[in-house]
């Protein structure tokens, strides 16, 4: 399990897992010799091998599953920002690849070209035929930089909307996949229209009169990540982080400098885990990912997400449009609502 990119806080976990890879190799290169008919001497020999390798491998993963418990039950909100851009983290497309059927990709705006920050098409999860949008930040250094790193142009959402409009034509429901740090800031981004994209998409987005379901699978940041995420079901990955903007940007406005000890702060400040946006009511699940992050069992995280899917989409496919649009309107009304008391003066005494 060990790769080249490592977080700082998982070093002990590392090494422990280059101590169980060698364990195994011990362990696979004495098994071979048991195949061979049972001899007397040889075959006792070999099972006593394997008998002294078993229990340290037993003892080590053990070891492993406690640090790994130990670490991400606790782990700060700037670690939780660390592990949300893990390079191994499964990606849009990874979750395609696992959760769909039947997959058809669609491309193109229609108005200027094809973004491949943006993956929009058609599928199945499970029985459910619905149209998947989402972010594509890309794995290979040529992937990411064709992807822009996961940041989206104008032409990215356009098409997003285009799609799904066609999804509304055709009655079925949208999910959403976000994981961007933002949208593309570029001069040529701007030039087309970058924050009037983004905001026709909330607005067209709130008055479709189809199921829409949305999960951030890693990073949201600002209104990249708004402009595919006004949904009637708002969901996080348990390990990522979807607020205003991201760390090092606050640090840098606050403190003029992004650095461990600002950035520590700003993530702090910002609220950003699933568990302080859950309990702010942004957004109504937080899904959660096999022990360790979905970055090491990308299967078990799309098993997760795949329930919560098909749970939601077969309730909101119950409720009639006309109040579809309406309990979506509402639900993005109240965020941010409170209730202010009125002062209370406390007597001075005199009369």
């Amino acid at each position: 399990m060990s790769t080249f990119y490592q977080l700082d806080f998982e070093r002990p976990i590392i090494e422990i897992e280059r101590e169980i890879e060698a364990a195994e190799r011990v362990t696979k290169a004495a098994s071979p010799a048991a195949e061979v008919p049972a001899l007397g001497g040889i075959a006792d020999a070999v099972a006593g091998v394997e008998g002294a390798a078993s229990p340290d491998l037993d003892a080590l993963r053990a070891k492993r599953q406690k640090l790994l418990e130990d670490l991400y039950t606790q782990l700060s909100p700037w670690d939780t920002v660390r592990v949300a851009r893990h390079p191994n983290r499964p990606q849009t497309r990874d979750y395609i690849d696992r959760l769909c059927r039947d997959f058809c990709e669609l491309h193109g705006d229609r108005r200027f070209g094809d973004d491949p920050a943006i993956v929009t098409g058609f599928g199945r999860i499970g029985s459910i035929k619905c149209l998947l949008v989402g972010h594509q930040k890309g794995k290979t250094t040529k992937e990411k930089l064709a992807c822009h790193f996961g940041c989206a142009h104008p032409e990215g959402y356009r098409k997003a909307l285009a799609k799904m409009k066609l999804a509304e034509k055709y009655g079925l429901p949208i999910v959403t996949l976000v994981d961007t740090p933002g949208a593309y800031p570029g001069l040529g981004a701007e030039e087309r229209g970058q924050a009037e994209a983004i905001a026709v998409n909330m607005r067209e987005m709130s008055v479709l009169r189809t199921p829409i379901v949305s999960i951030v699978i890693g990073e949201g940041g600002s209104g990249g990540a708004l402009g595919i995420a006004v949904a009637d079901r708002v969901a996080m990955l348990q390990h990522s982080w979807y607020s205003v903007i991201s760390p090092e940007g606050c640090a840098a406005i606050l403190w003029k400098q992004a650095n461990e000890q600002t950035n520590n702060a700003a993530a702090i400040a910002l609220k950003l885990t699933a568990r302080d946006n859950l309990e702010l009511g942004i957004i109504d699940a937080a899904i959660p990912e096999p022990m360790g992050g979905a970055h090491r069992d990308p299967a078990g995280a799309a098993a997760n997400l795949e329930r919560w899917v098909i749970e939601e989409l077969t309730q909101l496919r119950e409720v009639n449009p006309d109040v579809l649009v309406e309990q979506r309107y509402a639900r993005f009304r109240k965020l941010g609502s409170y209730i202010e008391h009125p002062a209370e003066f406390e007597s001075s005494g005199a009369d």
